[in-house]
């Protein structure tokens, strides 16, 4: 009997066919607030307290169950809870420059502390120069099925905006406050730029510059105004005012463009990018840092550090701010306090690109 040639074909497909007895594998059972406590050597209803963000948990206690929670790689079930709350555990986060490195880092603090309570941020980015997009994002997170709304405001135009919306659900403007001089979520103005301005008095600098951010963020005013006051008080002198728009490019534009510099032995910019670019343009001008000026900057960016000098800075917190702002709408959303948030005070960083004025002859 004879038997006929089996094809290339035949065999590529007899090789990769799927034997249908063969059950596929499962996914990963997800765990469970037991499975973490299991693995922490708690009760699970520490475990649920901790994910509630109960304050009185021992340290010791809450490493373990956070080491567990990470392990694990435990995500609660946000469907069924909506289901059997019958209510959402979706925030919507509205914000808008967020390649800045404030709005970036109150929403990464935002996004965790919400995480942490057991909610999903959902951020919405708006473009501020466009007051017709702004209108239609707005009208739209309006009809989602949100437990509440963050809008995180920087500007003049997006306070506005956010304040004269009729959200349907819970809302909370986190917007710097104008002229406050002990707002507690920066101090800047009582704290930080009074700092900053000791430290070049103390160095023996007299007459400053200051770098200002744009005129419509209420943060550049507020750091304006501080700088103004905390310079009158040491008896210094404020050579110019000079305005960026937080850009490094815009910074160096601040002094390239003078036809003549200002007779000032210390720049101030109100943040680390714009400081950055004013280091270039302060050098290019043949003057060097700090031997002959010093620069200081706002924020502590990573970068900062490793800047050639490195930048004298002050440090915000802006993550902590992102977390107070989630725990003020969560006490809307919840109707109970606000969990208390320490928002830690500026630090004032020192590093090479201030130092002391030199003394003529």
């Amino acid at each position: 009997m004879s038997t006929s040639p089996v094809s290339p074909d035949a065999e590529t497909a007899t090789a990769g066919a799927v034997d249908s007895t063969t059950a596929p594998p499962r996914a990963p059972k997800a765990a469970t607030i037991y499975d973490v406590a299991q693995a922490a050597g708690v009760s699970h209803q520490t475990v649920s307290r901790f994910l509630k963000g109960f304050e009185g948990i021992r340290p010791e206690t809450r490493e373990k169950v956070e080491q567990a929670l990470d392990e694990l790689g435990y995500r609660p079930n946000l469907t069924a809870r909506s289901l059997k709350s019958g209510r959402s555990h979706r925030i919507g986060a509205l914000t808008h420059e967020i390649s800045q490195v404030g709005p970036g880092r109150i929403v990464e603090g935002a996004s965790a502390a919400a995480r942490e309570a057991g909610y999903v941020l959902d951020i919405i980015a708006l473009d501020a120069r466009n007051p017709r997009a702004i209108e239609e994002s707005l009208a739209i997170i309006t009809q989602h099925d949100l437990a509440g709304v963050l809008a995180l405001a920087s500007t003049d135009e997006m306070t506005h905006a956010f304040e004269t919306t009729a959200f349907r659900v819970p809302a909370y403007v986190a917007a710097e406050s104008d002229g406050v001089p002990d707002d507690p979520r920066t101090k800047l103005s009582s704290v930080g730029l009074p700092a900053v301005v000791a430290h070049l008095a103390e160095l023996g600098h007299r007459r400053v510059v200051h770098i200002a951010g744009p005129h419509t963020w209420s943060a550049s005013r507020n750091r304006m105004r501080a700088f103004e006051s905390a310079v009158e008080a040491q008896g210094m002198h404020s050579e110019a005012i000079l305005h960026g728009d937080w850009s490094a490019r815009s910074g160096y534009e601040a002094i390239a463009g003078l036809a003549e510099l200002p007779g000032a032995t210390a720049y101030v910019a109100a943040n680390d990018q714009m400081a950055i670019g004013a280091m270039l343009a302060l050098k290019e001008r043949g003057l060097r840092i700090p031997e002959d000026v010093s620069v200081v900057g706002i924020d502590d960016i990573p970068e900062a550090a490793y800047l050639d000098p490195p930048l004298t800075t002050l440090r915000n917190d802006f993550e902590a701010q992102g977390r107070a702002a989630v725990h003020q709408l969560l006490a809307l959303i919840e109707q109970s306090e606000p969990r208390p948030v320490t928002v830690p005070p500026p630090l004032l960083v020192v590093r090479r690109s201030s130092g002391p004025v030199l003394q003529a002859g």
